[in-house]
């Protein structure tokens, strides 16, 4: 099979190598679509918390066909990367027909992300405002269409006007650059928005806590500008805030059946209309470490799927 294989951190080759073969309780997946995310990166760079022995093939979400012609998406951890892969036969989830391959292997983490985040950490409510940060990158964009489907008006924040279109395409009621934050979202939102959803961290965290409204929420998503923020508590406490943290991650893999749950309830909306997931760009399976490259730098606008 063919794979994009890190051999020492900090670089991919890609090329031949010896098939995998599925194990006890294993099906062998070929892979029509491997879905790049930011963590992807951090693992060939060995700056994740996770750093698997080496060499081994990165990729956690994928789409393909069993070999029964079923077309299925999954969540592999690592391996996806690759012509084919081995993942557990309850990882394998049927897709809808109007989901193709490359938008399905780059919909689990992003949208699974944002419905955990604003829905049941958050306890979004229609009618609320949202402040997205990011929102040109895959996992705002979700972010964007998961807070209108549930009913909510969103501003998105994204750094160049390529981006600020993507989210406006998305959903986004209006999108404004990061210049000032604060003052954007005070305006728009008649004095503070009800809800930051923040995949970025670094600057912007301090001015978005502080374009929340008496009661609003913050929650945290990651950190993609590479710097964890200290947030000054007493914005906090002066105005009745929350702060809310989520590990969509660490909390699927402790509660795999409310995580498939999430997940089918997310692809029925896709089935009913209620979600259209952008598309990502596609690029050859030998292009991966570009892509990586790319997504570290900042300069992916939504997501990218590998075509092996």
């Amino acid at each position: 099979m063919r794979a994009a294989i890190c051999e020492e951190l900090g670089s991919l080759a890609v090329k031949d190598t010896a098939p995998v073969e599925p194990g006890p309780g294993q099906v062998l997946l070929t892979v029509e679509a491997a879905g790049v995310n930011y963590v992807d990166a951090l693992f060939v760079q060995g700056r994740y918390q996770i750093k698997p022995p080496l060499p081994f093939v990165p990729g956690s979400e994928v789409a393909g066909t069993l070999p029964d012609g079923t077309r299925v998406l999954a969540m592999c951890g690592l391996g996806g990367f690759a012509s084919h892969v081995a993942v557990p036969a309850a990882a394998a989830v049927p897709l809808p027909d109007k989901l193709d391959a490359p938008r399905a292997a780059t919909f689990t983490q992003s949208y699974c992300t944002a419905l955990f985040a604003l829905r049941d950490r958050a306890a979004l409510a229609a009618g609320e405002t949202v402040l997205v940060l990011g929102a040109g990158g895959g996992v705002g964009l979700a972010a964007v269409q998961v807070a209108t489907a549930l009913g909510a008006r969103v501003l998105a924040v994204a750094s160049s006007e390529e981006k600020r279109r993507a989210a406006l395409a998305a959903g986004a009621d209006s999108a404004v650059d990061a210049a000032d934050v604060k003052a954007a979202a005070r305006a728009w939102s008649d004095g503070g928005v009800d809800l930051v959803y923040d995949p970025v961290g670094g600057a912007l965290a301090d001015p978005a806590l502080r374009a929340l409204r008496e009661g609003g929420r913050y929650a945290v998503i990651g950190f993609a500008s590479g710097d964890i923020p200290s947030l000054p508590l007493n914005q906090v406490l002066l105005r009745n805030r929350s702060i809310v943290g989520v590990d969509w991650g660490a909390w699927s893999m402790r509660h795999p059946a409310e995580q498939r749950a999430l997940l089918d309830e997310l692809l029925a909306m896709v089935a009913e209309d209620r979600l259209d997931p952008v598309a990502p760009r596609t690029e050859p399976l030998a292009s991966a470490p570009r892509v990586l490259d790319d997504l570290l730098n900042r300069r992916v606008v939504g997501k990218v799927a590998l075509l092996p």
